[in-house]
């Protein structure tokens, strides 16, 4: 059963403007400029009729009612979160299921040893009817009787703090607006914290809501008008702050970013020496990311003279660079150091081997001491433990095991299993290996393959393959309930480790950047190509997903190799890479993608693979599914919107190109196990229809 049908789809009618601007003295067209406008006359109606579409062609029939069962099925299992310990309690955070959000529990170290039952301290689930309110960052006071959280609703980016008294499990009265990426900052004696906020956007210019980030303290039981500012730029104003105060409760330390770009600056004030703060490191000439202190003594990773990454250290009473120590170099081979926690005066060094995770224990001179044996090839989604403690919490994950969470004891080197979620899945007969596949230039590039064991490689298998390729994210080995059902009926399930990542550090993601960004597509369509040349499928059979940036990835592979797909999920894409930067917090993006107004350069390469402008007018192209969301206030709604205007006016084939707007939810993080399901039931009924698969 196909969604190819016999005739062209009756799309909702899309007016075409005759918006053209000038870039560097080449005229260019913008003809649905009007879809960046969400209250402009007919946009409500427009989105209303496209999803009556959609809805029609993958939920016709009994496929999509079958897969939404099977999901909520597969899905249910307990969900854990990695374990915190704060004073003498242990936190985590549990879905039982299919709650919509996961609950926060509290439960004393000594009874956790004990096996006593924890207590739920804070459910998110109680504080929206719809379970769209999400808990989105995290801090506890040093005793464990405070948390200070994120709160945010409608899958928004803007965040509201809250404090809740772990004991009575009430909210206090405090509550800070204006919020984005950041989380409380205890001071040592709970009586307050660190934070920073934008300004309220009723008081700037449209489109400047997401510049000049202040930093502030707020005392416990005082309005959020009296908090005093601590630390503004204004003659920096796309600068931003993420406060922290170090555990020995000595310093309060500013990291200062500049959108998504990896160089990054380092300040620090002590909490008793006055408010000036210094600037430690000012230069934004490499990534700089804290670890601990011990006494005057910073620890840091950093990509300084080293693609992937050292660990340094600085004592902040003699910075000059002369000065500086390097504890751990830079490792051999390809390896690449992912992160680093001070426990029990150990550095905990997680490094990347081929994109999955090792561990490994160092001493504070850099002396190594053993590696910790983790379950299998996976990835370490989540690692708790401070210096003054004896034993660190991770979180262990693959593609066919859910998260596992564990406790490892650094004096004993003893790692045991804490949570082990049991799957209504037998994973026993699936198996996931990786190689290695050749891209355009020459590049080797890692490729994860998932699927059933004994596969026999007759060219025919529907084979998803997904990929992201920026921003130096990594993608090591996940797992998604949503694809078991995916695997069960016979599908591969393949996973590009492509350039723009940090895989293999920082030259890696530079390779992939900015002039580079054909090598991601390069790499992504080698991968294609691999798959096909080597017998796991063909290309009537091969569907290729990814999101925001990834979205990006799979608009513009698309557009350059549609003979090569049978059917596209292109998730809350980047798709308009002229204006890009004028959306929402877009300006955060121009290390990695450019800047096509200021520079001519980036104009002309940019405009060759930007997917709203590289539609050509009747090519026939594969099914194509293009999906955002009305409150994605990360990467704004307008870009799918114009995406998928510009493939239907273009499309000459009869293959549906489909878009779904999702209401009440944003670019993904926090949103409701209900729609998580719902829209997973969607992408999987529109890709088992596209490419032919009849489901058992």
């Amino acid at each position: 059963m196909r969604l190819n049908l016999p005739s062209r789809l009756p799309y909702p009618q899309t007016p075409s403007g005759d918006t053209v601007e000038d870039y560097h003295g080449t005229p260019v067209a913008d003809p649905y400029r009007w879809l960046e406008d969400e209250d402009a006359p007919g946009t409500a109606e427009w989105i209303e009729a496209q999803n009556t579409l959609t809805f029609s062609l993958v939920r016709a029939g009994d496929l999509h009612e079958r897969l939404r069962a099977r999901l909520t099925e597969v899905w249910d299992y307990p969900k854990y979160g990695v374990i915190t310990r704060e004073g003498d309690r242990h936190f985590f955070w549990k879905n039982e299921g299919l709650q919509n959000q996961p609950v926060l529990y509290m439960q004393p170290a000594a009874l956790a040893a004990a096996g006593d039952e924890p207590i739920p301290v804070l459910d998110p689930n109680t504080l929206s009817p719809d379970g769209t309110a999400a808990v989105t960052g995290q801090a506890w006071t040093p005793d464990g009787r405070l948390l200070g959280y994120s709160l945010s609703r409608a899958g928004s980016d803007w965040q509201e703090l809250r404090v809740r008294d772990l004991d009575s499990r009430e909210d206090l009265p405090d509550a800070i607006q204006w919020c984005k990426f950041t989380s409380p900052a205890w001071s040592p004696d709970g009586s307050g914290f660190f934070y920073a906020r934008y300004p309220d956007p009723g008081t700037v210019p449209p489109g400047q809501e997401s510049f000049n980030q202040t930093v502030h303290w707020h005392a416990l039981g005082t309005a959020q008008d009296a908090d005093p500012l601590l630390y503004s730029r204004p003659d920096a104003p796309e600068l931003g702050f993420s406060p922290s105060v170090t555990d020995d409760g000595r310093y309060l330390v500013l990291t200062v970013w500049k959108g998504t770009d990896p160089k990054n600056r380092v300040y620090f004030r002590e909490l008793d020496g006055g408010p000036d703060f210094v600037r430690l490191l000012d230069v934004a000439d490499a990534r700089y990311d804290f670890v601990d202190n011990v006494g005057s003594v910073f620890y840091f990773t950093t990509d300084l003279d080293a693609p992937r990454g050292r660990v340094i250290a600085i004592d902040v009473t003699r910075p000059a660079r002369a000065q500086w120590r390097e504890v751990i170099p830079e490792p051999e081979g390809q390896d690449t150091i992912d992160t680093v926690a001070l426990v029990n005066d150990h550095l905990v060094v997680v490094t990347m081997h081929h994109a999955h995770h090792r561990i490994t224990l160092y001493t504070l001179d850099g002396t190594r001491v053993r590696d910790v044996a983790l379950p299998g090839i996976g990835s370490v989604s989540g690692l708790s433990g401070k210096r003054e403690q004896e034993e660190f919490f991770l979180a262990f994950t693959s593609f066919l095991h859910p998260t596992t969470v564990l406790r490892y004891h650094v004096p004993t080197d003893q790692l045991e299993t804490v949570f082990a979620p049991q799957l209504p899945f037998d994973v026993s007969g699936y198996e996931t290996r990786q190689v290695f596949y050749t891209s355009k230039d020459g590049t080797q590039v890692p490729l994860f393959l998932t699927h059933k064991k004994g596969l026999m490689l007759e060219g025919n298998t529907p084979t998803l393959l997904y990929g992201y390729g920026g921003f130096n994210v990594s993608l090591t080995p996940s797992f998604s309930p949503a694809r078991l059902a995916w695997l069960e009926q016979g599908g591969v399930f393949a996973l590009a480790n492509l350039r723009g990542g940090g895989e293999y550090g920082e030259a890696w993601h530079q390779a992939g950047a900015v002039l580079n960004k054909q090598n991601v597509f390069d790499d992504f369509i080698a991968a294609a190509e691999w798959l096909v040349a080597n017998g796991y499928t063909r290309p009537e059979r091969l569907a290729i997903q990814g999101g925001s940036n990834g979205g990006l990835l799979v608009a513009a592979c698309l557009l350059q190799r549609l003979e090569l797909f049978g059917a596209v999920v292109c998730q809350v894409p980047v798709a308009d890479m002229l204006r890009y930067h004028r959306f929402t917090v877009g300006r955060f993006w121009v290390s990695d993608y450019g800047n096509a107004r200021e520079d001519p350069e980036h104009f002309r390469y940019m405009l060759r693979y930007s997917p709203v402008h590289n539609c050509r007018l009747g090519a026939r192209y594969p099914a194509t599914l293009i999906t955002t969301a009305d409150h994605d206030d990360r990467v704004a709604p307008a870009h799918a919107k114009k995406f998928a205007a510009a493939l239907q006016a273009a499309q000459a084939g009869d293959a549906p190109i489909l878009l779904r707007v999702e209401t009440q939810a944003g670019h993904g993080a926090g949103k409701p196990t209900a729609k998580l399901i719902e829209e997973q039931a969607d992408l999987y009924a529109f890709l088992f229809k596209a490419l032919g698969v009849q489901i058992d």
